[in-house]
């Protein structure tokens, strides 16, 4: 039951997230990469999924976990903010964390809960 729950909430914050700006302030972008996620529509898209579904892993994850993701997306925002303007390598980075995240749900909290 709470899986359901759980999925059905994701996807009400995904849906009602998407018609936002990116889950940053695009005026306050200083980053070529930032300012790029803000220009490319799908980059805005997909940073916006990302970053509900990361919130969405964080509250789900116990306190050690939460820690742990909060170290890798700060790696990985370092990494994403070196491809620059290329739209290719933003988008694979997108993709690839999203990838992450999406097993995250799927293999620790849907398996295992949040509790």
């Amino acid at each position: 039951m709470w899986k359901s729950i759980l999925i059905s909430g994701m996807i009400v914050l995904v849906v009602g997230s998407s018609a936002q700006a990116a889950s940053f302030a695009c005026e306050k972008a200083h980053l070529t990469a930032e300012k790029t996620i803000c220009q490319v529509r799908a980059l805005n898209d997909a940073d916006v999924k990302m970053a509900t579904t990361y919130s969405i892993v964080l509250h789900a994850l116990p306190m050690g976990g939460r820690d742990q993701q909060k170290v890798t997306q700060w790696q990985w925002l370092k990494s994403r903010n070196q491809c620059g303007a290329n739209t290719a390598c933003l988008s694979k980075a997108y993709q690839q964390r999203q990838q992450q995240l999406d097993g995250i749900i799927q293999n620790r909290i849907l398996v295992n809960g949040p509790f």
